[in-house]
């Protein structure tokens, strides 16, 4: 998102959920509601890190995504991106990366209603995938040592975007995560900038690019 933004494209931030399930409500001593509060203005900050050009955060379950009506979901999710006309839509890739059924569950909403507006549109353009690469080129996915390997890859043959970002890029999404203060103990042990490094990689809908392109809006 940085790199976007520094190349002078429009990001828009959304979130199907607050986040109050998670378990660091207990540690804290919170309720979902309370624990969503608090979680809601940290991404508030986040989006001025960033320095975005629109979030939007909705109050879909947390952790419940699974047990509701997909079309709900879609519902939301179509109104945004009609309403921005986007390019480009990002998303999980299909394991959703860490494997959070929220995550699963929002591919598989995104995905529908790209194709959904694929017939009749001319936007969106594109669906990106955000994915972890293999390590190795004979690696299984979702290996590893420690917090990594709870991850889940695509293998190197999938990837069609690998996107290189600065380290004045990197500073930001580090400035970025530290405004998750009721998060700080998580993200210390999992190190997610440390996992991804410089280079971002995504998978793309429908499309094959061999080598990887350098950008998600590359070719467009």
């Amino acid at each position: 998102m940085a790199r976007q933004l520094r190349e002078g494209h429009e990001v828009h931030l959304l979130t199907l959920t607050r986040g109050g399930a998670t378990r660091e409500r207990h540690r804290l001593g919170l309720s979902v509601e309370e624990m969503g509060e608090i979680r809601l203005e940290e991404m508030r900050e986040v989006e001025s890190v960033l320095g975005l050009t629109s979030m939007t955060v909705l109050d879909l379950p947390d952790s419940g995504l699974s047990e509701m009506d997909p079309r709900q979901i879609e519902e939301a999710v179509r109104a945004h991106i009609d309403f921005l006309a986007p390019d480009v839509v990002v998303t999980y890739a299909v394991h959703g990366v860490s494997g959070f059924h929220d995550h699963l569950v929002t591919h598989a909403v995104v995905k529908r209603v790209f194709c959904e507006l694929q017939d009749r549109e001319e936007r969106p353009r594109r669906l990106a995938l955000f994915t972890l690469a293999e390590v190795d080129e004979g690696k299984e996915e979702g290996g590893g040592d420690g917090p990594a390997g709870e991850l889940h890859t695509s293998p190197r043959i999938a990837i069609d975007v690998s996107e290189e970002v600065s380290d004045a890029d990197l500073e930001v999404g580090r400035a970025a995560l530290e405004c998750y203060r009721t998060y700080q103990e998580v993200i210390r042990e999992a190190d997610p900038l440390s996992r991804v490094g410089s280079t971002l990689y995504f998978e793309l809908f429908q499309e094959s690019h061999s080598p990887p392109l350098p950008s998600i809006t590359a070719g467009l």
